[in-house]
């Protein structure tokens, strides 16, 4: 396969992740939103059913959509670690795209949400009970693009995303274990479906992006966006879904080549 076949491929995959996966997030946040206060479960849900979307989309190319997947295949000898760069590029850019499609799909819901008076007030106030004296950490629309911690604990934080995108890439990587999965193209099913028991069951403490472009990607897009009193982009905290999940990613590759392979 070629380089331009790989970065087409995992561009468009992960573009339909984030367009779909920002989407449920959007849909949950904004008031104007038939989906307004639907809950953790329908985002759980609607993250595992972009996975599943964005991972048949691009089977060619092995549908890594995640630099820590890469990382790891790379590690059990599944690429090349010279293809690695292009598979990290079109995971980038498809990021930032699905962030910008996802801006386009709910431009009135944004522009909506982001002069609402009251919206920006609870916001204010949200802000005021952690330090009246800090500078913004997170606008009031960055959870539609990015993760965040409900407890801000550094070591926490990074562990929590060390330890799920362990239980996501070791599961992807202990799927071609079992004879007939990946023929039958069940395979990615099983993962969308992992991705949502992992929402449910670890997603709590950091919102789990377990994937570093999820994160950063759509972040440089809230940050460059023209969204009115769209507040800051916590780059404080954004190395911890980079750095989690790519740790998370080289753990999980030497386990599965210490115990499987």
């Amino acid at each position: 396969m070629s380089s331009s076949d790989i970065f087409l491929s995992e561009t468009i995959g992960t573009a339909v992740l984030l367009l779909m996966g920002g989407g449920v997030c959007a849909a949950v946040t904004f008031k104007r939103s038939k989906a307004h206060n639907a809950g953790w479960v329908a985002i759980a849900f609607g993250w595992g059913f972009a996975v599943l979307t964005g991972a048949y989309i691009a089977a060619k190319s092995g549908a890594h959509l995640n630099p820590a997947v890469t990382v790891a295949v790379a590690i059990t000898g599944g690429i090349k670690w010279s293809q690695a760069p292009v598979y990290f590029a079109g995971e980038m850019l498809g990021a930032m795209i699905g962030a910008v499609l996802v801006y386009l799909a709910y431009y009135g819901q944004f522009r909506a949400h982001l002069t609402d008076p009251e919206v920006l007030a609870d916001h204010s106030s949200e802000e005021g009970l952690v330090d009246p004296k800090a500078a913004p950490k997170a606008g009031p629309v960055l959870g539609i693009f990015s993760t965040g911690p409900e407890i801000r604990n550094t070591v926490q934080n990074l562990v929590t995303e060390i330890i799920a995108t362990i239980v996501l890439v070791l599961a992807i990587l202990c799927l071609g274990l079992t004879k007939g999965i990946a023929l039958s193209g069940i395979g990615v099913l099983l993962v969308a479906l992992v991705v949502t028991g992992i929402g449910l069951s670890l997603g709590g403490p950091t919102g789990y992006a377990i994937n570093p472009v999820r994160d950063l990607g759509p972040r440089i897009v809230h940050a460059l966006l023209p969204l009115p009193n769209k507040g800051g982009s916590d780059w404080g905290y954004a190395w911890i879904p980079v750095v989690g999940p790519l740790i998370g990613g080289a753990i999980a590759g030497g386990i599965y080549q210490v115990a499987f392979a």
